[in-house]
């Protein structure tokens, strides 16, 4: 066993509890697909560094493969454009903008999607192209199309998935669009965030399909949904358990920041520990409350600033105990946001797994509980 197909078999066998590779198909997928392929270099951050500074690695570096085969994301490109392989110094700095995902997360969301023979399925993002890759071993080629929206990124999956020895369908173009050609498929993957579900996706996917994929926003809150279409256009899904995150789609990133001064509002107590939305779950039901803003700040400290109307949320530790808030502009989102949280404390503060989404002709909503709990409109 050469040192490749040794690390391969360490990783896949190291994954234990919910990361674990319950299913022969997509344990011979993993031991099969040489993650190195995929991976030639990529970047390590830079311990300690602030902003983030990123450090590439290449193939001929000590340790290189030992690394591709560590269940870590590798980040590939950073700000768009910017590749490991373009830095000329030692460093580089940027905003990361493609990656190959840990493998445990891959292998898990395979499996969650729910696969059977002779099922085709549509992945938007093709990113590296190694979940790519792993999905033609395990559907055979003719059955998976895999979309990428970065044309370089792209380019590079297809040669890597070809040095594997696979073929499927690739295509260049906005995956939130789906399939160009339209069709039908019983299954969709994406290993992108998006603010909502595009509604093609819920038509091109048929009754009785699942589309598997995580919901974000601009307030860094992450929540994967596994979505049974029930009808052209409609579904209903529930959240999955663990901690599931991706880089936004691009056409759904916020808009390019322009300078913020946190100028003077309307001030009162905050009803609720404003580090609450730090948390994870926290986040989450923040961003639901008030999804076209950006969240900034940490601890007591929070910062919400409405991409749409410019309205601004500050909290502060009060001397004398508890937190205030600070609010200006035509959207009171902190109050949007302490109603929320509120609703979510009293559901017993749930995870994920305990809200759901229904998505119909009139709209998508996600939901605690059930159906008729607390909810809220995700902005389509």
């Amino acid at each position: 066993m050469n040192d490749s197909a040794r690390l391969r078999a360490d990783l896949v066998d190291g994954l234990t509890g919910e990361d674990a590779v319950g299913d022969p198909a997509w344990r011979d997928a993993a031991l099969a697909v040489p993650r190195e392929l995929f991976v030639g270099s990529f970047f390590v951050p830079v311990p300690g560094s602030s902003p983030t500074v990123y450090r590439p690695v290449r193939r001929a570096d000590p340790g290189w493969l030992e690394q591709v085969y560590s269940n870590e994301t590798l980040i590939t490109q950073l700000d768009g454009r910017t590749r490991p392989e373009d830095v000329t110094g030692g460093t580089a700095t940027g905003t990361p903008s493609s990656s190959s995902t840990l493998p445990s997360l891959v292998l898990r969301m395979w499996q969650q999607l729910g696969v059977e023979a002779g099922h085709r399925v549509l992945e938007v993002g093709t990113g590296t192209g190694y979940s790519t890759a792993l999905g033609a071993h395990r559907l055979g080629d003719a059955n998976l199309t895999s979309v990428e929206y970065d044309p370089v990124v792209g380019a590079a999956a297809a040669a890597a998935i070809g040095s594997a020895g696979f073929a499927p369908r690739l295509v260049i173009g906005d995956g939130l669009l789906g399939d160009p050609d339209g069709g039908e498929y019983d299954r969709l993957i994406a290993t992108c965030a998006v603010r909502y579900l595009p509604p093609c996706w819920l038509h091109q996917v048929k009754p009785g399909g699942v589309i598997l994929a995580t919901l974000s926003g601009w307030g860094f809150g992450f929540g994967l949904v596994r979505l049974v279409v029930t009808a052209p256009g409609e579904g209903r899904g529930v959240f999955m358990p663990g901690y599931t995150s991706f880089m936004i789609a691009r056409p759904h990133d916020r808009p390019p920041r322009q300078s913020i001064s946190l100028l003077p509002g309307d001030e009162r107590p905050s009803r609720i520990n404003p580090e609450v939305i730090g948390t994870w779950t926290g986040s989450w039901v923040a961003q639901l409350a008030a999804p076209s803003a950006e969240r900034m700040g940490a601890g007591g400290h929070q910062i919400l600033w409405d991409v749409a109307t410019g309205s601004q949320a500050r909290t502060a530790p009060h001397p004398d105990g508890g937190w205030t808030v600070v609010q200006r502009g035509p959207l009171r989102l902190w109050d949007q946001v302490e109603s929320a949280v509120e609703a979510w404390q009293r559901a017993g503060e749930p995870h994920q797994e305990g809200f759901g989404l229904t998505v119909s002709v009139t709209g998508q909503r996600v939901w605690i509980g059930t159906e008729d709990g607390p909810g809220w409109n995700l902005p389509i």
